[in-house]
């Protein structure tokens, strides 16, 4: 090889090299993505250069080859960074947040813990596994489960000392290798049992692999030697949990202490801080994506994430993820436009707060009498303005009508749900016009009787529950004309209106259409308006069963006035004698609304859920596969079937299902439907 193909190869790699150090200096890529393209410089450009080189003999040729190759090279080089960026704006990557999974020794792999995992995705997770002290607990079979469930990147980090009375006494750290007991309520070292020599080596191996799996580096270390130093572990460990493929699994007892001082050690060592974690991504004032990195002396930005009211005041709890807060520093809300004064600021310790003088980018703490701010409000820089996205809340699925048991408490009820509403956001607030009721949604009936129980100990408000009414709707099947005619004689002026009115049906909107075809003036014109009114007024109760009427059409063809006695009062009322005894004999009938259902269920529940569907008079429209061996239905179902619908699901996945729901259209009752929806509003008002 010539000097000249040599110094082709150099050159077009330090260009590489330039390139990307650029993009990372210049904060366009973030640490994923440059590690991704180093790997591609190092596994696709390099050898493509070095094979190109062997068609090049020198010259001027090789000065071309040279220029050539670094245009594609950098072409494809920018192109590949601009897919990355595009690919990390669309996923929205932002920085995770961290959770410890708690589960018990004796319960085994919960529900809880399956739905936890399902909505962390790739975000750093350990598990703790608790109460193994208990009698009948299993700490393997726990871990076998979890490992069954959740895969390889379940990696316990201890393992449990056991008595010959299968009772747990102590923990080994495998990863310092060092064992602990507790005396007095306090973790104290000891030897590792010899009995335990082969299960710790074969768990230290087990360790050793998965912490030298998430880099390279530690990986040809392990293969070299086939042992890592508890350093490099650890280090092996803590990228694994950053990435979401390594979930350390610890063991303890609350009660006893065993094993929590090693959990929250284990916190600090190997979960990472919000200094290694990926940048937030933000919006700007213009509506720009931006990002928002943890960086302690860069412009304020901060979250609102709970809200927190009681006897002493409002608590605004905030996660500051640029720069640092400080009492008396004035933020922008972009939410509300107004630039806020803080007060007071606080470190929570349970339900006491710790006053301090800042709070740094990275840590969580609270804002006193912040009566302007939201949950979900961004607290920034007035002068780098930012809207930080908030946390994405579950529809609410289960809904009941509440209201107080007395008169008097109906101000307070509305006093407190406002308030509550505030600091819980996960929970829906409606006034129903229509039905005359306050609907409160949530998850669950759980959630909606700690509302109740909060209500009663904190705002002095005793409240009920019921089923939610359902917004029915009526409408006639058949063409009937009738006459309304409205005649009073009182002594002084009367009161005289006459008018011909066909009532039919239609389908071109939902509102009454009202039309006159009056011939020769036998009505006069400006009693139209009366007609229209009084038939608008009569159309919001039914003929059934109250329900407001829809679909239907009005005709004026006839009628007769008196020049003395006849005004827009006389004529609306007769108007409305007309719809009365026109619309009983129009074949009417209820007109329910339904909902398009989707309802995500495991596998071995398809069955179950699809056999309660059909008993909903529900319609199954497809069922699309979700991953990880579950399932989306599809259907149409009356809303009217599913007021409890969130508690049946439950019972019937074992919590496992969940489901969302939104209004499609009204569709006409069957008839047994019908028979039942009307029974129960005639009882209604015979109550009211």
């Amino acid at each position: 090889m010539s000097i000249a193909i040599l110094l082709q190869q150099i050159l077009i790699i330090f260009l590489e090299i330039g390139t990307g150090a650029a993009v990372t200096k210049l904060g366009i890529m973030d640490d994923r993505n440059s590690k991704f393209l180093s790997n591609l410089v190092m596994s696709v450009t390099l050898p493509c250069t070095l094979l190109a080189s062997a068609s090049i003999d020198g010259g001027r040729e090789a000065v071309a080859g040279m220029l050539k190759g670094y245009v594609v090279l950098e072409i494809f080089y920018i192109l590949t960074i601009g897919i990355c960026l595009v690919l990390s704006r669309a996923m929205h990557l932002t920085r995770g947040q961290k959770a410890v999974l708690v589960g018990a020794a004796k319960d085994g792999l919960s529900v809880g813990m399956e739905r936890s995992w399902k909505l962390l995705g790739k975000k750093p997770r350990m598990i703790f596994v608790n109460r193994t002290d208990e009698d009948n607990s299993d700490y393997q079979a726990c871990l076998d489960a979890l490992k069954g469930k959740f895969g390889q990147s379940v990696v316990p980090i201890v393992a449990p000392v056991i008595d010959g009375n299968k009772k747990v006494t102590g923990i080994v750290d495998l990863l310092h290798n060092t064992a602990y007991e507790v005396k007095g309520g306090k973790a104290a070292a000891c030897a590792i049992p010899a009995d335990m020599a082969d299960e710790v080596e074969a768990l230290r191996a087990e360790l050793m692999e998965a912490a030298a799996g998430s880099d390279e580096e530690l990986m040809e270390k392990f293969f070299d030697t086939m042992e890592l130093s508890a350093e490099d572990m650890a280090r092996g460990l803590k990228l694994g949990v950053r990435d979401g493929s390594v979930c350390p699994v610890l063991c303890g007892s609350a009660v006893t202490g065993l094993g929590v001082e090693m959990l929250m050690q284990t916190i600090v060592d190997l979960v990472p801080v919000a200094t290694d974690m990926p940048a937030e991504t933000a919006q700007d004032d213009d509506g720009n994506d931006v990002e928002v990195a943890c960086d302690p002396n860069g412009p304020t930005a901060a979250i609102v994430f709970k809200t927190i009211s009681d006897q002493y005041g409002k608590y605004s709890m905030v996660k500051v993820l640029r720069g640092r807060i400080t009492s008396d520093m004035a933020l922008y809300n972009p939410a509300t436009g107004n630039t806020e004064k803080l007060g007071r600021l606080y470190i929570m310790k349970g339900k006491k707060g710790e006053e301090v003088k800042e709070i740094c980018c990275g840590d969580i703490g609270a804002i006193g009498k912040m009566d302007k701010v939201k949950t979900g409000n961004t607290l920034c820089d007035p002068k780098r303005i930012v809207r930080l996205h908030g946390m994405d809340y579950a529809q609410p699925c289960y809904s009941r009508a509440i209201s107080p048991k007395t008169k008097q408490e109906v101000e307070k009820l509305g006093t407190g749900l406002n308030k509550l509403n505030e600091e819980d956001p996960t929970f829906h607030v409606v006034n129903n016009a229509e039905t005359h009721q306050t609907v409160i949604s949530g998850a669950g009936d759980i959630q909606i009787d700690v509302l109740c129980s909060k209500l009663k100990t904190r705002f002095g408000v005793d409240a009920e529950l019921s089923a939610p009414r359902v917004a029915y709707r009526e409408k006639i099947r058949k063409t009937v004309q009738k006459q309304g005619r409205h005649k009073k004689q009182t002594g002084g002026s009367g009161q005289f209106g006459d008018v011909w009115i066909r009532f039919e049906p239609q389908t071109e909107q939902d509102d009454m259409i009202f039309a006159e075809e009056v011939f020769g003036g036998s009505v006069p014109k400006n009693y139209f308006p009366a007609v229209e009114k009084g038939l608008r007024e009569a159309c919001v109760h039914g003929p059934l069963a109250g329900y407001p009427v829809v679909n239907l059409k009005a005709v004026l063809y006839d009628g007769s006035y008196h020049p003395v006695d006849s005004s827009e009062i006389a004529f609306k009322t007769a108007a409305q004698l007309a719809y009365k005894a026109a619309l009983p004999e129009a074949n009417p009938c209820l007109m329910e609304p339904v909902g398009e259902l989707k309802v995500t269920v495991p596998d071995s529940y398809m069955g179950d859920v699809m056999g309660d569907l059909n008993k909903r008079r529900g319609r199954v429209m497809g069922m699309d596969p979700a991953g990880n061996g579950e399932q989306v239905i599809t259907a149409e179902v009356p809303m009217g079937e599913m007021s409890t619908y969130a508690i049946d699901l439950r019972s019937m996945t074992q919590s496992r299902g969940s489901f969302t729901m939104h209004f499609v259209r009204y569709e006409q009752c069957s008839a047994d439907a019908q028979e039942k929806a009307v029974a129960a509003a005639k009882a209604m008002q015979e109550a009211e």
